[in-house]
């Protein structure tokens, strides 16, 4: 059987960690950032992790050598 392909652009943005859970950027932090307060930006910084079990179970099929 063939191997599965990664998806690249899935590959880019989610990464796992080692119990296996989907991490990600948070979105709204590349620019236009004047109008943003600065406690916002600071917390747009640290990456979020997906809460949906569906969603995150798609993401690691697109993923499946991370």
């Amino acid at each position: 059987m063939p191997k599965q392909k990664t998806h690249r652009g899935a590959a880019k943005r989610f990464s796992l960690t080692k119990s296996g859970l989907v991490k990600h950027k948070k979105m709204n932090a590349n620019h236009i950032l004047n109008k943003k307060t600065t406690k916002r930006i600071r917390h747009l910084r640290k990456g979020g992790i997906i809460q949906n079990k569906e969603e995150a179970a798609t993401i690691r099929k697109l993923i499946p050598y991370k």
